[in-house]
């Protein structure tokens, strides 16, 4: 039984508890794992978090999870400028690590973490859970068997709205410290679904905006705001399909929203993560007098959507995706094959944010490979 630790117990905390309380309910053919230890800022609220989210003890300083002998696996979930230190103090420890994504505000930490994983020997993954939906594993089945053909054009767009609001207070996201902004916040989602679906990105051009230059703070003065909501790519992969990505963190109206578009020789796919149950499907092999989008409703043949319901169009959610990818982890503790992002695939994914942000800041095409910049100025 694998004895797991968590620091962190904010939203993506949670969900991370409930994937571990979960895991081996759903998945008999994993072993359930023991929760030993949770982390948080203070004794108190640590002691508390570990009541409610069935850890046998918590603690106030999260070097205590880490040097807890009784602790193989740790979930990082705390805000991405902490995960450097963290995860490489996990990974020298000699446990395994279930980190959120993005990896690290720099490439250079992120580039820390791969080799702190690789050295230690450990298994070391990201928390994108969206490539686990039955639905886009399906899609992806669909574009092995070439169903619509050769794609040309994947356009995807990921937008929320808890930064729509103009009169919001000044918080952490809002700060250089925490990255770029909708770039390495949202867009590295779009991207690990570009790239269990298509492969690497290759060249991107980007741009960002600020729709708010500043926010009040708490006190009431105002604080110029140093991150972008807002960033428009073009890209091209290295498969030579052209793509576009826009994400944007101040779209009223929008809460969860993933929508991809790809279109083939003969035929095209669309998706929405706000719709996340169902995918539509356009096939030029169906009769004229009745070509069309259908509607394909997630069921039990979608696996591994039968693990958790025996009937079809029901619907899974957020957290199901969570524990799918819980399980993919233990899978790969294991040994077993598992559809997993690893910190080397991560490192990709950073690359490719950070090559975006060298394209906006110098103004043009940057190559992958050669656009691991230093950041932006805010």
């Amino acid at each position: 039984m694998v004895g797991v630790g968590l620091i962190g117990t904010g939203f993506m905390g949670k969900c991370h508890a409930i994937a571990w309380n979960a895991v081996g309910t759903v998945f008999p053919d994993v072993e359930k794992p023991k929760l030993v230890h949770l982390g948080e800022v203070n004794d108190e609220l640590a002691r508390r978090k570990a009541g409610e989210f069935g850890f046998a003890k918590g603690s106030g300083d999260w070097r205590a999870v880490v040097e807890d002998p009784d602790v193989e696996i740790v979930s990082l979930t705390t805000p991405n400028q902490f995960h450097p230190e963290m995860a490489v103090a996990i990974l020298q420890a000699g446990k395994h690590l279930w980190c959120e994504k993005p990896m690290a505000p720099s490439f250079a930490e992120a580039e820390t973490m791969a080799a702190a994983a690789k050295q230690s020997g450990k298994v070391a993954v990201l928390g994108y859970n969206y490539i686990q939906n039955p639905a886009i594993r399906h899609i992806g089945a669909l574009l092995e068997e070439k169903i619509i053909g050769d794609v040309n054009l994947v356009r995807i767009e990921m937008d929320e709205d808890f930064m729509a609001d103009s009169e919001a207070l000044f918080f952490w996201k809002h700060e250089a410290s925490s990255g770029y902004g909708a770039l390495d916040d949202f867009a590295v989602h779009p991207l690990s679904l570009i790239k269990v679906l298509f492969g690497r990105v290759s060249r991107v051009m980007c741009d960002m905006v600020k729709p708010y230059a500043d926010r009040k703070t708490a006190s009431g003065a105002r604080r110029a705001v140093e991150t972008y909501d807002i960033a428009s790519v073009l890209m091209r992969l290295e498969n030579g399909v052209a793509g576009t990505l826009m994400v944007n963190r101040s779209a009223w109206g929008r809460k969860g929203r993933i929508a991809i578009q790809i279109f083939g020789s003969k035929g095209s796919i669309l998706y929405d993560q706000e719709r996340m149950n169902e995918f539509q499907l356009y096939l030029t092999a169906d009769r004229p007098t009745e070509q069309g989008y259908r509607t394909v409703l997630v069921a039990p043949h979608h696996k591994p959507y039968d693990s958790f319901l025996p009937a079809p169009g029901h619907g899974l959610g957020f957290n199901d995706l969570k524990m799918i990818e819980c399980r993919e982890l233990l899978m790969r503790i294991a040994g077993r094959p598992a559809r997993i992002i690893d910190f080397d695939e991560g490192l990709e994914i950073e690359r490719t944010v950070h090559a975006m942000a060298r394209s906006f800041q110098e103004q043009r095409w940057v190559d992958v490979r050669q656009g691991s910049g230093q950041g932006v100025t805010p």
